[in-house]
C-alpha cells in the first residue's frame, strides 16, 4: 500500500506535510499507536529511522512518551492565541525542552546494490527520536510561511491538520483518497436523492 492511502481506520497514514502532524494525526479515527509494536511501525513508515532500523529496544515506555509528545504538541498547533498570549505555557517548554536533545546521527553506507543509504550510528534512544519530532514542531511553529499553510481538514468529523501545498492553497482535505472520497460520495447521495 502506498503511504497516504490508508483506507483501514487502523492503518497509519503519513500524509500530512510534517512529522510532527503525522503523529498527531496518530489519534484519528481511533488511538493508532495502541501497541509498542504499532509505534515501532509509526517509527519506522514515518521516516524518523531508515528501514530496517532495529527498534525492539522500543519499551511501553516510549509509548507513553510519544503519547504524551503528541498530546502537547497539538495543544500547540491547534492553538490559535493572540501573539504574546500564549495559553499553552507548559506544552511550549516540553516541547523546546525535549528538542534540545540531539537527533538519531544519520551515516552513509554501501547497500546490497552498492549504493549509497542512511543508516544509523547505533539504535535510536527514546530521547533522540523525541528531540527530532520536538525539533519538527519547533521548526512548523516558528515558520511564519509553514504556519500560514496549516490547514484543518474540511472532511466531516475529521481533526485532522496538514501543510497545504498545493498550487493555489486549495487543498481541502487531509486525503482526496479519504476525506475528499467520503465527500464525493455523500456529494452524490445527495444530489440522487434530490432527482428521485
Amino acid at each position: 500500500m502506498a503511504l497516504g492511502t490508508a483506507t483501514d481506520p487502523y492503518e497509519l497514514r503519513f500524509d500530512t506535510g510534517r512529522i510532527c502532524l503525522d503523529l498527531i494525526a496518530t489519534t484519528h479515527p481511533v488511538e493508532r499507536l495502541e501497541s509498542v509494536e504499532a509505534l515501532r511501525a509509526w517509527i519506522t513508515g514515518s521516516g524518523l529511522v531508515p528501514p530496517r532500523t532495529p527498534l525492539a529496544h522500543a519499551d511501553v515506555s516510549w509509548l507513553a512518551a510519544f503519547r504524551e509528545l503528541r498530546g502537547r504538541t497539538a495543544r500547540l498547533i491547534r492553538s490559535r492565541s493572540a501573539p504574546g498570549a500564549h495559553p499553552y505555557g507548559l506544552a511550549l517548554a516540553r516541547v523546546n525542552g525535549l528538542a534540545v536533545t540531539a537527533p538519531p546521527a544519520p551515516r552513509a553506507v554501501h547497500g546490497e546494490d552498492g549504493s549509497l543509504v542512511r543508516e544509523l550510528t547505533g539504535p535510536p534512544e527514546c530521547p533522540a527520536l523525541l528531540g527530532a519530532l520536538a525539533r519538527d514542531t519547533v521548526e512548523l511553529l516558528t515558520d511564519p510561511v509553514a504556519r500560514a499553510s496549516l490547514r484543518q481538514c474540511e472532511g466531516d468529523n475529521c481533526p485532522i491538520v496538514y501543510v497545504d501545498t498545493s498550487r493555489g492553497r486549495r487543498r481541502r482535505w487531509c486525503s482526496s483518497e479519504i476525506c475528499g472520497n467520503r465527500e464525493r460520495v455523500a456529494r452524490h447521495r445527495r444530489r440522487a436523492a434530490l432527482a428521485r
